[in-house]
Formats: C-alpha cells, sequence, structure tokens
C-alpha cells in the first residue's frame, strides 16, 4: 500500500523515540546478526509504549535485540495478519509457538 511506511531504529530509548506512532505497525526485533528474533504488531499510538516492554528492565524482555524494524500498516487487522505471516515464515526464536 502506498500509506505504509517502514522504518529501522535501534532497540533503545533513543530509536524508540524516532519512530512513528500514527498507525497500526508490525514489528521486528533483530539480533547483531540481522535475524528476527522477535515479530510483534501494536495499534495506533502504541507501537513506543509496545516496545518499551521488550527493553531490558521492561515486563516482557526480549533479549539479544539491537534494532527494529516497523511496518505501519493501514489497519490493526492489516498489521496482525502481517504479524502471523511473518511468525509462519520466520520462526522467531522469542515467538511462542501457536501465536
Amino acid at each position: 500500500m502506498a500509506d505504509e511506511k517502514s522504518k529501522t531504529v535501534n532497540f533503545n530509548e533513543e530509536g524508540l523515540e524516532k519512530l512513528p506512532n500514527d498507525k497500526p505497525a508490525v514489528y521486528k526485533i533483530l539480533n547483531t546478526q540481522g535475524e528476527n528474533i522477535y515479530t510483534g504488531s501494536a495499534k495506533r499510538a502504541r507501537i513506543q509504549e509496545r516496545l518499551q516492554e521488550h527493553l531490558s528492565g521492561g515486563p516482557d524482555p526480549i533479549r539479544g535485540g539491537v534494532k527494529v524494524q516497523i511496518q505501519q500498516k493501514s489497519s490493526i487487522a492489516e498489521a496482525e495478519k502481517t504479524e502471523k505471516n511473518i511468525i509462519s515464515r520466520t520462526k522467531p526464536k522469542f515467538n511462542k509457538l501457536g501465536k
């Protein structure tokens, strides 16, 4: 879609502040080799907050992440569908089975 935006930033507080927060998004947390270690989705205005939960010290930390890549979607349903496709295709090590 023409209105989708992708962005990659460092997986830390400063990086997350640079992410757009105006649309639903699917995100991938990448390790130092650029491998996807976790995929998730977030509603509009929740992307930064959701990713902060995955930082060290957060309630749902993802260890080993150095970059985060987001792709904005036009709806949360589209973001969740993309999330499911990415998980089934890449099988990130921190995603639980069946999600």
